[in-house]
């Protein structure tokens, strides 16, 4: 999968996404991270990207010119993204689903915004999917694009060393997680759940689902509830 980062702040990447598994994909070539920077497809000689928004209010507004000529140089460079995404917090918030969807593609572009946004004309002449990652505002997309690929590169083949564990993660049977204990077997008095150490694995498997279910139906009412539509 190759990733392009459409960004104010490039020396951000590759950031978290350099270090462990995801680090060491990229490393090995599993996925691929470009960036480029914004500010360098400005027009004027103060490198402006931004100006005040029409109709009033505080904060500025990300040009459509700038950021249309930086989406084309992009394609440029590297060839057409099988999906263009721009970070913002009205977007579609990001879920696992989507997560699989998009670990599917074989390139992503994504645009990190940075003030009030971008201006709205740029997002619909180029198409750009809107994806957020809840319902709170950050100060640009990095963090969030940062979020979105970690997301997606351990679902790639080969990242994880046991794929295996995906399969029982949160949300992937709609569920959260059940809980995990490891060694030692008793730490300031309390014990690892005799279930767990007793060999029977049908038992063991009937109690991670019990717990899975116990922690959704009280910490997360919502998936609660579309888990037992189903």
């Amino acid at each position: 999968m190759l990733v392009t980062i459409l960004t104010l702040f490039p020396d951000l990447f590759p950031g978290p996404l350099g270090a462990s598994l995801p680090g060491k994909a990229l490393k090995d070539g599993l996925w691929s991270l470009e960036t480029l920077d914004i500010r360098s497809f400005a027009r004027d000689k103060h490198a402006s990207v931004d100006d005040t928004p029409y109709g009033g209010g505080a904060g500025m507004v990300m040009r459509p010119d700038v950021v249309d000529d930086a989406l084309r140089g992009a394609e440029a460079k590297f060839g057409a993204a099988s999906r263009k995404i721009y970070l913002s917090p009205r977007g579609r918030v990001l879920d696992q689903p989507l997560v699989r969807e998009l670990a599917a593609e074989k390139s992503l572009l994504l645009l990190c915004g940075r003030y009030e946004g971008v201006d709205q004309r740029v997002i619909d002449a180029q198409g750009l999917e809107e994806i957020s990652l809840g319902d709170f505002v950050l100060a640009g997309g990095e963090i969030a694009a940062m979020a979105l690929i970690e997301a997606c590169v351990r679902l790639l083949p080969g990242v994880l060393g046991n794929a295996a564990t995906l399969g029982e993660e949160s949300f992937e049977a709609g569920l959260l997680e059940y809980p995990h204990y490891t060694r030692p077997a008793v730490w300031k008095d309390a014990a690892v759940p005799e279930v767990l150490i007793s060999g029977h694995h049908e038992k063991v498997r009937l109690w991670r689902q019990e717990q899975a279910e116990k922690i959704t139906r009280e910490r997360r009412p919502d998936l609660w509830a579309k888990y037992t539509k189903k």
